[in-house]
């Protein structure tokens, strides 16, 4: 049993974290016109102080400090400092969720001030606002500088316990039918034999021919396009730094060209548009502790918040939502160097070190020879010029060149570092339009806040589109099973009388069997199997009438 003195600890926690959060944002209806578009954005893993050092590095202004309209508390459904795939559930379904959980309810909850869900509830699918967006008929898009598989657009297109399940968020995010989607993961979308190729045996890009994709693969495909429906996979998994792309891989596309182009293409639906957009490898450089990686993509990000947020004025009915889901590394402008210098250290004593780098970490050492004979000329590229003999020998002998590398450099720059991991921090929010949002808000909130603006309540999407299938057909007198004979493409299998209905997994189709007569019914939906429980919608029960 509890102590007084627990209870009454978490009686005031929870009161202070509903005195804090501030209530969804009201939408007036004089103020919403139809169509609404919403554009969300994502930075993965930066922090204010990555935006403040990148804003000094850049010497101006950043689009995003034009519409900064408050901040968000970044914790999840079980700890203090979030994993992406929670954080990507928060701001997609309005759900807190545990670590590595894409689209599901959590198994454990023990943030202070959170409801518990039934036992039962644990790992249940619950609605995006993707999801909504397409069940009102707008336009869709998702796009990512990782793969596009990653944890964060998966959050906003997928249901899975894991995010490590490529296979299965790569063919929800296929059947989900979203019109555009541009970024790195062509390797999941077919079977082979690299780390993330398909092992179910399905070839995806057969299926997106099958449904008209126009399927691109560099920048000059992706400009020349003039179809509805695009799929742009510019890598086999992530795409390149913005600082290393002109070296490295001139043929990708940069973040504001996909996202000037998913707008041009999605903005033609009449009734409105999603769109999803991440800057995905600041998280990355984060965890390396790459400064210049940081820099680098932050500013990218922010040349896509600013096409978003021209378009939003010229527009003026849409809302623009930027925000980082997580916080990493413990950036700081000032370390051990500057514990008694700072009043006096200019910013050009952090700035100067870091414009000399050519290229990020990342690309610095794709250019290494694997004799290191290069070494002189590799740390110059990343800004470390003139490195003294016990430098040179340090990097020689390092059995990670890169770590000590970006140790270098933000010594030389007097940048900090607390971890190579993420932190719990609250961040800035970005926010732009009719109904912009301010104050200190969860990340849950923002879910909440674009669904109505959209017009739709993300409770009543997931009863509609997520419904226990056992019980469902049961009700409706049927007898059913998991078929796992294959364990990659479970089926969920029912029986009434000489009636067969069989649901593959992640897929949007019904196969319905009487009198040796086959009928393939396609939905709008996908079907989820959680490992547990295989769930359907509405739209699904309701064909069988």
């Amino acid at each position: 049993m509890k102590s007084k003195k627990w209870s009454s600890l978490l009686l005031a926690s929870a009161i202070a974290l509903s005195s804090i959060s501030i209530a969804q944002p009201q939408v007036q209806a004089a103020q919403v016109k139809k169509p609404t578009n919403v554009i969300m954005l994502v930075m993965d893993g930066s922090s204010n102080n990555a935006v403040t050092l990148s804003r000094w590095y850049k010497g101006e202004s950043l689009a995003m400090d034009e519409i900064l309209s408050g901040a968000v508390r970044t914790y999840s459904a079980d700890s203090a400092i979030t994993d992406s795939a929670p954080a990507a559930t928060a701001l997609a379904t309005g759900h807190k969720s545990n670590n590595k959980f894409v689209g599901v309810l959590p198994s454990v909850i023990n943030s202070p001030g959170l409801e518990q869900i039934a036992k039962e509830d644990a790992y249940r699918p619950v609605a995006n606002v993707l999801e909504g967006a397409k069940q009102q008929g707008k336009a869709t898009g998702l796009i990512a500088t990782s793969e596009i598989q990653h944890a964060t657009p998966a959050g906003f297109s997928a249901h899975v316990k894991h995010r490590s399940q490529y296979d299965d968020i790569a063919e929800q995010q296929v059947y989900q039918n979203i019109d555009v989607v541009l970024g790195g993961g062509l390797e999941s979308l077919s079977p082979g034999t690299t780390k993330n190729a398909r092992k179910d045996g399905e070839n995806l890009v057969d299926v997106l021919k099958e449904e008209n994709y126009d399927i691109v693969k560099t920048r000059d495909e992706l400009f020349k396009s003039k179809a509805s429906k695009i799929w742009g996979s510019f890598a086999p998994g992530a795409l390149a730094y913005d600082l290393d792309r002109a070296t490295t891989r001139a043929s990708e596309p940069t973040l504001a060209e996909m996202t000037s182009k998913a707008i041009d293409t999605l903005k033609k639906n009449e009734q409105g548009f999603f769109l999803f957009i991440e800057g995905s490898k600041v998280d990355w450089a984060a965890h390396a502790n790459d400064t210049i990686g940081m820099i680098s993509d932050i500013l990218s990000f922010d040349a896509a918040v600013k096409e978003a947020v021209d378009f939003a004025k010229e527009d003026g009915n849409t809302m623009v939502i930027a925000v980082t889901d997580h916080a990493n590394s413990g950036i700081s402008m000032g370390n051990a160097n500057t514990t008694s210098t700072y009043p006096n250290t200019p910013v050009s004593a952090y700035i100067a070190p870091l414009k000399k780098a050519k290229m990020t970490i990342e690309g610095a050492l794709s250019q290494l020879k694997e004799d290191k004979s290069n070494m002189v000329e590799v740390a110059a590229l990343y800004g470390l010029d003139d490195l003294s003999e016990d430098e040179l020998t340090t990097l020689q002998l390092a059995e990670d060149t890169g770590e000590e590398m970006v140790k270098m450099l933000a010594n030389r720059a007097n940048i900090g570092y607390t971890t190579g991991g993420h932190t719990g921090d609250d961040v800035f929010l970005y926010s732009f339009g009719p109904s912009k949002i301010t104050g200190l808000v969860e990340n849950t909130d923002l879910a909440h806040a674009m669904a109505q603006f959209m017009g739709f309540d993300l409770k009543k999407l997931t009863d509609d589109l997520y419904i226990p299938a056992k019980k469902a057909f049961t009700e409706k007198g049927y007898t059913s099973k998991m078929d796992l004979t294959d364990k990659e493409n479970p089926k969920f299998i029912a029986q009434k009388n000489d009636v067969t209905v069989t649901i593959p997994v992640n897929k949007n189709i019904l196969i319905y069997e009487q009198d040796k007569t086959t009928k393939t019914h396609t939905f709008d939906t996908i079907n989820v199997y959680n490992g547990t429980e295989f769930y359907v919608s509405k739209k699904v029960l309701n064909a069988l009438n």
